[in-house]
């Protein structure tokens, strides 16, 4: 039986949707005991949350104040400690994980697996390499601890309707002092997570301005959309870098996703593979965003999308 740690993603108040498709990673594994460890500076409210999870056995509360921002030097030595009897540790490939994981990796003195996209065994997964243009199945030693990254875009969260038993926790580890929290600087918006946005607007540098990107940010509202951008319209500086959706910027899987002014790069393309619907608009016809698209617009934009979202608006 496969003996599987997974560790938490929050807010301190809101359970972060990756989690949910970790665990459905995690349930693959044939015979999984799947225990969720959520550090926190008072847990009690994720905790819960992460005790609805089906699949899940347990939750670890691991409440301490050196946790109340989620920072990897702190988190590492609790997750290495707590991981001792784990088959497995696995945590999200989001910003969060990759921060983490390869630090507990590290003290744990086993290598990661990065990305999982598949399980095909209790130590052998599929993962995406080369941007997402050859999937590589790789296979772990069952003699040592599975610390991996789950690739989120690749599953869908499992649902609630589960009534785990909640036990506090406090592994015995020593805490680094040369690391503390300053401050976060982040962009605010009131449109929907871009990770977890189930309808996602994207511009591209066709876009040619800050202020034209108003047509997006019009059309994504009336949608109830997130916004997102191509790496070429944040090197441009038309919009912030947390709106870069691509291999080196978010790599997302909406219900819906709209790519606007976006030529198709592969490293863009890579980010929205897993993407139910992808509607491309662009005034070329042979863009390589048409071979993934499922429906495409040729034209020019600045015409196409204030009519499309005249149409969405009059819904």
């Amino acid at each position: 039986m496969s003996k599987i740690l997974l560790i938490a993603e929050h807010d301190g108040a809101t359970l972060n949707p990756s989690t949910a498709k970790c665990v459905a990673c995690a349930a693959q594994i044939s015979g999984a005991e799947i225990d969720v460890a959520v550090f926190a500076e008072e847990g009690a409210a994720v905790a819960a949350q992460a005790a609805e999870l089906q699949s899940v056995s347990k939750v670890l509360q691991l409440d301490n104040p050196a946790n109340a921002n989620a920072l990897a030097a702190t988190l590492a030595p609790q997750v290495s400690a707590l991981a001792d009897g784990y088959s497995h540790v696995f945590g999200p490939s989001t910003t969060f994980g990759k921060d983490l994981m390869p630090r507990v990796a590290a003290l744990l003195g086993v290598n990661q697996i990065s990305d999982i996209m598949e399980v095909l065994g209790s130590h052998k997964f599929k993962r995406p390499i080369y941007a997402g243009n050859a999937i590589v199945t790789v296979e772990a030693s069952p003699d040592l601890p599975v610390v991996a990254t789950v690739r989120t875009a690749s599953y869908q969260a499992i649902e609630a309707g589960n009534s785990a038993a909640v036990e506090a926790a406090s592994p015995d580890a020593d805490l680094p002092t040369h690391t503390r929290f300053l401050e976060i600087q982040a962009g605010k918006s009131d449109r929907p997570d871009l990770q977890t946005a189930a309808k996602v607007v994207s511009g591209g540098r066709a876009l040619a301005s800050a202020e034209n990107f108003d047509l997006i940010f019009k059309l994504a509202d009336a949608l109830g959309a997130g916004a997102g951008a191509s790496r070429a319209a944040v090197d441009a500086g038309y919009v912030p870098n947390e709106m870069q959706v691509g291999q080196t910027g978010k790599i997302i899987a909406p219900e819906l996703y709209i790519a606007i002014g976006i030529s198709g790069a592969i490293q863009h393309l890579t980010g929205i593979k897993d993407a139910g619907t992808i509607v491309a608009i662009n005034k070329d016809e042979e863009a390589p965003i048409f071979e993934v698209a499922d429906i495409g617009l040729v034209g020019d934009l600045f015409d196409i999308v204030p009519q499309l979202t005249e149409a969405v608006s009059s819904q």
